[in-house]
């Protein structure tokens, strides 16, 4: 266990990050200067590679250390609820509104405000955010009391590219200019292998009953990708210990998918790649944004690739694009987000040809690519 330690006043204060790559000392390292003064800090990365546990860090090293860390997953409120949830409302402000509620706003007063995935906030949202952190003034949904001046400094995080989301008129620019006044960039965990090692060691060791990865088992988990990243790594680890029923860990206890060969080690492997992907989706737990997006921006997949893959989804679904969202693990309304990721990137297909064509319901099993335990990766370190 790395630690780091604080400043300019601050007691010493362990790390809670696991770590043994250079990576993420730098990223440690950005995270104790950003500790040391009041600016807003935007945290990037892929979902479940820590973010929320850096912004923990910068809190617990800073001057605001003894306030409150709070919390507010942007992504996960409609926009009437994450309303409330920030600024509070007033006893029959809105259906529902049975009683008055304070705001998170409020409750970091004198703290820190974490907001997770902040790129998934509405523009009208991010209007009153904006207006929030030019002024400091919170006023409670259907309250005509005066403003209230609060406290707080916002950190904020996402695994959505804000600048590309500015130029699709999605993300205020003027926002990310307040959010983004220091940036830091959490590395995915492929791009910091050096850590798996460690984190394994760690998530062994916590166990109410702690356990032992033979050398063996272990290399073989490094030399994966790890596509979920830390959250992955976790619900991997726990399907191991759960299969393995003793103290000790070995390869033959971890997924078979992550035991077989890293998916684009071979040319000849290649031609599988479409149907590698598709069996994920359909029949492994996978979602298209988590699991095949990356792998796109990370160049292990062509666009040829993509094509391939949503050519054998319309086969599937009978030329309904709208049919391969529950197909490739996505919700209702990515429809339009999935259809301009295609279109921006020359991946669409004529739906026209499979119309007429029977429809696919025998999907083969693949071990190319990495599987997951029942469920897909749940809560675990990360975001």
């Amino acid at each position: 266990m790395h630690s780091m330690v604080g400043s300019s006043g601050v007691a010493a204060v362990q790390t809670r990050v696991v770590f043994g790559s250079s990576q993420m000392s730098e990223v440690l390292r950005l995270a104790e200067r950003a500790a040391l003064g009041e600016a807003k800090v935007l945290i990037t990365g892929e979902s479940g590679v820590g973010k929320d546990i850096v912004a923990r860090e910068i809190h617990a090293h800073s001057l605001r250390s003894r306030g409150p860390f709070v919390a507010v997953n942007c992504a996960g409120l409609t926009e009437t609820l994450l309303e409330s949830e920030l600024f509070g409302h007033v006893k029959g402000s809105f259906t529902g509104a049975y009683r008055d509620k304070v705001g998170k706003l409020q409750m970091a007063d004198r703290g820190t405000l974490f907001l997770d995935e902040v790129g998934e906030m509405s523009l009208r949202m991010q209007a009153l955010l904006l207006r929030f952190l030019e002024q400091g003034e919170l006023q409670r949904v259907g309250a005509s009391d005066q403003n209230r001046l609060v406290d707080v400094r916002v950190i904020a995080a996402t695994n959505r590219n804000l600048a590309e989301r500015v130029s699709a008129g999605e993300f205020r620019e003027d926002l990310l200019y307040r959010l983004r006044v220091i940036h830091i960039h959490v590395p995915p965990l492929r791009e910091r292998r050096a850590d798996v090692r460690p984190l394994i060691e760690h998530f062994a060791s916590v166990r109410r009953h702690p356990v032992t990865f033979t050398s063996q088992a272990i290399e073989v988990l490094e030399r994966y990708r790890w596509p979920g990243n830390v959250r992955e790594l976790q619900n991997v680890l726990e399907q191991a210990i759960w299969q393995a029923g003793s103290a000790t860990i070995e390869v033959s206890n971890l997924p078979s998918s992550v035991r077989a060969e890293p998916l684009m080690q071979t040319r000849e492997r290649r031609r599988q790649i479409a149907d590698d992907l598709y069996d994920a989706l359909v029949n492994g737990g996978y979602s298209f944004w988590v699991h095949v997006h990356p792998l796109f921006l990370s160049r292990d997949i062509t666009r040829h690739d993509i094509r391939e893959l949503v050519r054998r989804g319309l086969r599937t679904t009978r030329g309904s694009y709208r049919g391969l969202l529950p197909l490739f693990g996505m919700e209702p309304q990515d429809y339009q987000r999935f259809h301009n990721f295609l279109a921006a990137h020359e991946c669409k297909v004529d739906y026209r040809e499979f119309r007429n064509g029977q429809a696919d319901e025998s999907p083969r099993r693949s071990a190319l690519l990495p599987g997951l335990p029942e469920g897909r990766p749940g809560a675990g370190l990360g975001s």
